[in-house]
């Protein structure tokens, strides 16, 4: 290997892969905290010595004391015995480890491959471009859980949006640098510009939307509204919502629970209109399409997930977000926006493998 860049070695693929089950895992660890009420267990953020968790009595009870004077156990829970807290922390202190992991696991082989000569000029920016977004990542984090410390036991749903998407979009760019390292570049599959192609981008850019309206809903508690589907008690649209706009305009939009959830709702169906436009145009092009089985089974596939996860919307809001349906509605839009931009991919790229 050298650094013309003519090549890739297998490892390197698999050290990104990697890094995207590992960000996914955190996502997922994330969610469990979330609905679990774990996020703010942890009143501190030390990055070296909050490696270990309490090892001894005395430990246990030093941070359960600094959780005792927080908001969340003055106001929600202080009837919390050490027992009850051990339970939430442990929660927050597995999210915050994977977090210390993916750092290593980037890190430590990143030097290794660097030291060997198989990171080539074009992709090092690329590379360290990754780890800041890990850094900010962990930064999105902290600061997130600062806004439930202060006041008000919860943390700021817009704090939250933030968090979330931008670990998406951790994992979606080391994702994407992966495949960039399979397939090369050069061999053109005639998608793009395509309305094909943009309908694709469209539907990307309203899963994102989706994934930030999600996490709305989760931090407004929206999704304990309305627990009916299709409509909302006996309307299409609750009345709140329009209530709520008369009185706060545009603001409500982001910050009234029922406007949240309302929105959260169209946007699921439209994805679901806009992937029917998509396979329109993919049958008026079905010759073209059909030349990159890469293509075909990336179309399937975000069909399948788009589906699932509609369900998995439906059922957690009919039984009111329970922690099981919750953690896996999160991971399906995880499992959809990968999709997605497997999708975009292959429609922008050939059916050639590099590595």
């Amino acid at each position: 290997m050298n650094n013309s860049g003519a090549s890739y070695s297998r490892p390197l693929v698999i050290w990104l892969f990697t890094g995207c089950f590992l960000v996914f895992g955190m996502v997922v660890v994330g969610g469990i905290t979330r609905l679990t009420g774990s996020g703010l267990s942890i009143t501190e953020w030390n990055v070296i010595m909050g490696a270990l968790p309490p090892l001894h009595e005395a430990d246990w009870q030093e941070v359960f004391e600094k959780y005792q004077a927080s908001p969340q156990f003055q106001k929600l829970n202080y009837h919390f015995n050490l027992a009850d807290f051990k339970k939430i922390f442990w929660w927050e202190y597995i999210h915050r480890l994977i977090g210390r992991i993916i750092g290593i696991v980037f890190i430590v082989p990143f030097t290794w491959f660097y030291l060997k000569g198989q990171i080539s000029k074009k992709l090092l920016p690329r590379l360290l471009f990754i780890f800041a977004l890990g850094g900010l990542q962990g930064f999105i984090g902290w600061y997130m859980v600062k806004s439930g410390l202060v006041n008000n036991p919860h943390v700021s749903h817009y704090r939250l949006a933030i968090h979330l998407i931008t670990a998406f979009a951790t994992f979606g760019f080391i994702l994407w640098t992966a495949l960039d390292l399979i397939y090369p570049k050069g061999e053109n599959t005639g998608m793009k510009g395509t309305d094909i192609y943009k309908t694709a981008v469209v539907l990307f850019a309203m899963v994102c939307l989706q994934i930030i309206y999600g996490a709305f809903v989760a931090g407004l508690k929206a999704g304990m509204l309305y627990g009916t589907f299709p409509k909302m008690g006996d309307e299409w649209m609750a009345s709140s919502v329009s209530i709520a706009f008369e009185n706060d305009g545009i603001i409500s939009l982001f910050e009234n629970p029922a406007s949240v959830q309302f929105i959260h709702r169209c946007v699921a169906w439209s994805l679901v209109i806009v992937y029917g436009l998509l396979l329109l145009f993919v049958k008026k092009n079905k010759s073209v399409f059909k030349s990159d089985s890469r293509q075909v089974i990336a179309l399937n596939g975000t069909g399948a997930v788009l589906v699932l996860q509609f369900l998995l919307g439906m059922f957690t809001l009919l039984y009111q977000v329970p922690v099981a349906l919750g953690v896996l509605h999160q991971a399906g839009a995880f499992f959809l926006f990968t999709a997605v931009l497997l999708l975009l991919h292959a429609l922008g790229r050939g059916a050639e493998v590099r590595v």
